[in-house]
């Protein structure tokens, strides 16, 4: 049993061996046209495959040329992760192999598509072929020619052709080149023939007895004479005359005169007589009709954007719309508002076809008569900059904050919402609401877009407009702590004033909409010095003076409304400093604060304070100070009281209602400890003491 096991181990340890000779022996090295992938984590230019060049190199991004070609696996990761360690740190992780198995060839000679191919590696001659866009007619087939280096083996196609047997052709390698010969056959001068083309060019096979037919007819050529045959039937034969023939000056020559010929004339009456003789060897011309001028009394010219500008018969009883049909009518790019009739006597008429069309208009389009021309020119660019497009008397001017200002071909029919749409409408920054338009009288009207669009945008309230006017819309100041060119440009009836202490003080638009603390948001609000118990608003919209002075922080406290002051456009706000100089203030609205405190002075004192915030706000007592008889100075409006304050005692029973009472214009007295009872007593023991021991050092001297 241990012997069969033996051989068994034996056994597969020599077919391992041997399927890796096998797989050494057929793993073929790198060749030229072969894609290499590169796969190097974290490196994006690097994560793809590159194809193998003539020189047998790859491209790679940072690194340049490396060279690859004949390199097995082994040798390819070593060749390519060398040079990787010269540009990037870590290759640990770099995967480099053989991506796709590819050939270069060239396909030279009468093939349709000649040149270099990248192709697979299993590529054979028809593949090849079939790269190049196939044969040519007139390819030797039995002479292809494979040049390998400098090696050439000629092998024939033509019997693949025949049989299917692929065996004769060989085996396409990298850098091969196929040539396909051409057939001895084939002259030196190339010439493709057209079939269809020499049947239409004649059946005559005497060019002496032949009549010939040129000109604007559908097939040219040299027809054979036949008897009794007239020139109809010759026009017949050559396909007939095109649509840009003058069938009214056909030229017949025969027996060497020649003879004018109306095609047309004879269609209306069928007179046989009108029909020329034909002999052998006659010619037949044919002529543009633009080569013919029609010109005379009985002829309506059209010019410009129409589908078949030219000179019509202007018969009796034509109308305009006759004469604009039978032109085609106009183009997509014909201004139909300004078409202009030049009558033969020299005035100019103006009729609008699109107001017509569309049943604005009663007036009936002009009369024609011969010789007059209808112009119809065309429509405006948009993009042309060029004034001569419009003329001045028929455009208005939209200049501002629009979006495409410029000068606009007007009509009647339209009105002011029409044209601002038609400039893609104000931009962001403009002031819809002052909207200045210019008629052409030199009146000036103001028109609020905003509050038009808001009371249901009635056309009847829309400011009259006419060719000529001028429309303006301005532009909203900018932030006034940025440029201050911009928004003293501001009309000062629309503004507000803002001073003191905010963020961004200066002048700012106001509208009818707006409240108190609209325009103080548009100010950046308060700054962290800012007052907002005392802010005053100066209101110069009345015959009197009046201002007005509001609590802000009673405001958020309470969320009460009627607190904000009523504001409008010239007004002044005027936000204080909360350390202002005190000077600034009046006695009655201050507290003076004195004694044994860090911060003697004066300070501001309103209702909801108490003696505790006044001391806080003086920077508390000094350490020496003597709380126990904190006096206050009250000073009413019929005699004067003072009330002490122990503030150690209140400290232990947070007794609130011993606080006393304090207004505007009292005085707070913190004494110093020196002045108090015991420190006098302990004083005056001292000065006893001193008086004894001084009578004990006498005695005993």
């Amino acid at each position: 049993m241990k012997h069969a096991i033996y051989r068994f181990a034996l056994v597969l340890m020599l077919l391992i061996v041997l399927m890796f000779t096998f797989a050494s022996a057929y793993a073929k090295p790198v060749q030229i046209g072969d894609l290499i992938q590169v796969n190097l984590p974290g490196e994006p230019s690097l994560n793809r495959s590159f194809q193998v060049d003539k020189s047998g190199r790859i491209d790679l991004p940072e690194i340049g040329h490396v060279y690859v070609a004949g390199y097995e696996d082994t040798q390819l990761t070593k060749a390519v992760q060398s040079r990787l360690k010269q540009v990037f740190r870590d290759i640990s992780n770099a995967k480099i192999y053989i991506a796709e198995r590819q050939i270069l060839i060239s396909v030279q000679g009468y093939v349709q598509s000649p040149g270099e191919y990248t192709l697979p590696q299993s590529t054979t001659v028809q593949m090849a072929l079939h790269a190049a866009g196939g044969l040519r007619a007139g390819a030797q087939l039995d002479k292809f020619q494979l040049k390998r280096g400098r090696e050439t083996k000629i092998f024939n196609y033509k019997q693949f052709l025949d049989s299917g047997n692929a065996s004769g052709l060989p085996q396409l390698q990298s850098l091969d080149n196929l040539f396909i010969p051409a057939s001895p056959m084939v002259g030196n001068i190339e010439q493709e023939f057209d079939a269809a083309k020499l049947a239409n060019s004649g059946d005559s096979a005497d060019s002496r007895s032949a009549v010939k037919v040129f000109g604007e007819v559908n097939a040219p050529g040299s027809f054979s004479y036949k008897e009794d045959m007239d020139l109809v039937d010759i026009i017949m034969r050559s396909g007939g005359v095109t649509r840009y023939a003058s069938v009214e000056q056909i030229r017949v020559i025969s027996n060497n005169r020649p003879t004018l010929f109306n095609l047309k004339k004879y269609l209306d009456s069928g007179d046989q007589s009108l029909l020329p003789m034909l002999a052998k060897g006659a010619t037949v011309f044919v002529p543009k009709m633009e080569e013919e001028i029609k010109s005379g009394s009985n002829t309506v010219y059209v010019m410009g954007e129409v589908a078949e500008p030219g000179a019509f018969q202007g018969n009796k009883g034509a109308t305009f719309m006759d004469i604009l049909a039978n032109a085609g009518g106009p183009t997509r790019f014909a201004e139909s508002r300004q078409i202009r009739i030049i009558k033969a006597n020299g005035k100019v008429l103006n009729f609008d076809l699109t107001a017509f069309t569309e049943g604005l208009v009663s007036k009936a389009p002009p009369t024609i008569a011969p010789g007059d021309a209808i112009f119809v020119p065309e429509k405006t660019d948009m993009n042309e900059k060029s004034w001569l497009k419009v003329a001045p008397n028929r455009a208005v001017s939209v200049i501002g904050e629009v979006v495409r200002p410029g000068r606009i071909e007007w009509s009647n029919e339209m009105d002011l919402m029409d044209l601002l749409s038609h400039v893609g409408g104000p931009t962001l920054r403009a002031d819809t609401t002052t909207i200045e338009v210019v008629t052409s009288s030199g009146k000036t009207v103001i028109f609020d877009l905003d509050a038009f669009i808001k009371n249901g945008a009635m056309r009847s309230q829309l400011p009259h407009i006419a060719a000529g006017s001028v429309v303006r819309v301005h532009d909203l100041p900018q932030d006034p702590s940025d440029n201050k060119s911009q928004w003293v440009r501001q009309s000062s009836d629309a503004s507000i004033y803002v001073f003191g202490q905010v963020n961004a003080p200066g002048r700012y638009r106001f509208t009818k909409e707006m409240h108190f603390l609209d325009i103080l948001s548009a100010a950046d609000g308060p700054t962290l010095d800012a007052d907002i118990h005392n802010i005053r608003i100066t209101h110069r919209d009345k015959s009197y003076s009046k201002v007005s002075k509001l609590n802000l922080s009673l405001y958020f406290e309470t969320g009460d409304e009627s607190l904000l002051p009523s504001v409008t456009t010239g007004d002044t706000i005027y936000i204080p400093e909360k350390n202002k100089n005190w000077l600034d203030r009046s006695k009655e609205s201050t507290v003076r604060v004195l004694g044994a405190v860090n911060k003697p002075g004066r300070y501001v004192f309103d209702d909801n304070m108490t003696i505790l915030d006044l001391l806080a706000e003086a920077g508390g007592p000094h350490e020496q100070a003597y709380l126990e008889k904190i006096s206050v100075v009250n000073m009413s409006c019929c005699q004067s009281q003072a009330v002490t304050f122990d503030l150690v005692e209140f400290s232990k029973t947070a007794n609130f209602r011993k606080l006393p009472v304090l207004r505007a214009g009292d005085t707070v007295y913190v004494p110093h400890q020196r002045d108090s009872f015991m420190e006098k007593a302990r004083n005056g023991l001292d000065d006893v003491l001193k008086i004894a021991t001084t009578i004990v050092l006498i005695g005993a001297l």
